[in-house]
């Protein structure tokens, strides 16, 4: 969302920007300049918003999610233009809370959804710039965690828990994988993720099984805060995930990231720079899941079987690591030509 706003500012630049954000996202955005963050607890639900909003009027509001829970809480915003998705972008009553829609588009990346709300009001260009800002609190301490001298490899293992969200991929994958980045390219795994019981299982496994190969790595699950995790990715050389939010970050912060997709389609949810790094068994999840192929299903169907992340071998994802060290670092997150 953030190059929208930075596209927004440099061809709207008196436009006053306020985003209506979580608890979560803003730990990562605040000090965003030229934004007035309103951070909504969602767990207060939309009622909570209005009281914040109270007595306040914008020219314009742009509804850019579909859950029925943001449309709630956009029916707390007062503004006579109400813009949203097109019909078959829309789901959960979006229509209910909106009274002009952008045009519709062919299947794309999320950010291009995004951006069509920057073409509704006659921006065509886009300006690809997020410098997020770090706190000099959070750098000193990902520079204090990192005092090892090799490249980091930084693993964030898990995705958000959340039913059927099968995005995780398995622990002795994860060891194989952080075990060749060590032997072959003397990288150094630093294991991250938040407070949760599987997330503590995952950096606990990692780390113990990469000790008994005599491999030193370094678990901060549960130790970093948003801000801290975005320094410790930007001093990082690779970042290892699946669908989730540390390969958006990566992008955010000039780090290749080795996105892992399996339940979901990479073309609509992947990194938007550095796609090349991506591995993609999505397709084949598609055909031995669904028996049908991805051009034949619903774009943006996730293929919720438990088992679907096993479809990525560790030796494609050191395949691709090996790739990616293969390129001149500041060539990594450059498109393939």
């Amino acid at each position: 969302m953030v190059p929208v706003v930075r596209t927004l500012q440099t061809f709207l630049p008196q436009t006053q920007i306020s985003w209506v954000i979580g608890r979560t996202e803003a730990q990562l955005l605040s000090g965003l300049d030229g934004v007035e963050l309103i951070v909504h607890d969602k767990r207060q639900g939309p009622l909570a918003l209005r009281r914040q909003l109270a007595g306040r009027q914008f020219d314009l509001l742009m509804l850019m999610q579909v859950a029925l829970r943001a449309g709630l809480a956009a029916s707390m915003v007062k503004a006579p233009v109400r813009l949203g998705f097109d019909p078959d972008r829309s789901r959960d009553f979006h229509g209910l809370f909106i009274n002009q829609r952008i045009s519709a588009d062919g299947p794309g990346h999320v950010i291009d959804g995004f951006f069509g709300f920057c073409e509704a009001l006659g921006i065509a260009d886009r300006v690809m710039r997020w410098d997020i800002p770090i706190p000099e609190e959070a750098e000193n301490k990902a520079r204090s965690l990192l005092s090892h001298d090799q490249p980091t490899l930084l693993i964030s293992p898990c995705s958000s828990q959340r039913a059927r969200n099968y995005r995780n991929w398995p622990i002795d994958h994860y060891v194989a994988l952080a075990t060749h980045a060590a032997k072959t390219h003397d990288m150094h795994a630093v294991i991250t993720g938040g407070g949760t019981a599987v997330e503590n299982e995952y950096g606990q496994a990692i780390q113990s099984e990469l000790e008994k190969r005599g491999i030193a790595s370094t678990n901060l699950v549960g130790q970093t805060d948003l801000k801290t995790l975005f320094a410790l990715i930007s001093r990082s050389a690779v970042v290892l995930a699946p669908d989730s939010g540390p390969v958006h970050m990566a992008v955010a912060a000039g780090t290749p990231a080795i996105g892992l997709y399996a339940s979901s389609n990479p073309d609509r949810t992947g990194p938007v720079r550095g796609r090349q790094w991506v591995v993609n068994a999505y397709p084949q999840a598609v055909r031995k899941v669904l028996g049908r192929e991805v051009d034949e299903i619903k774009w943006g169907r996730r293929v919720r079987d438990p088992a679907v992340m096993t479809l990525i071998t560790p030796e494609q994802v050191i395949e691709r690591l090996d790739q990616l060290l293969d390129v001149p670092e500041s060539q990594r997150m450059e498109p393939v030509s």
